[in-house]
């Protein structure tokens, strides 16, 4: 799919082009607004990675390499 869809934009005018690439661009932000409000959906979400921000910027951290030896 992704061949053909390059072959098709290939063809395209410059005008037409810029007007493909601006809708490419509307549909991944609506992508990311939609999984971004998926997620804020989930009861607890918003407060868990706020809690999680703060956790990293005060450095505690684990290292995956670290959980990993344990398993």
């Amino acid at each position: 799919m992704l061949q053909e869809t390059e072959r098709r934009l290939r063809r395209l005018s410059a005008e037409r082009l810029r007007v493909a690439s601006d809708f490419l661009a509307y549909l991944e932000e609506r992508e990311s607004s939609e999984a971004t409000q998926e997620l804020l959906e989930i009861p607890g979400f918003e407060g868990a990675f706020r809690r999680t921000e703060q956790q990293v910027k005060e450095g505690q951290v684990v290292r995956l390499a670290d959980i990993r030896r344990d398993v």
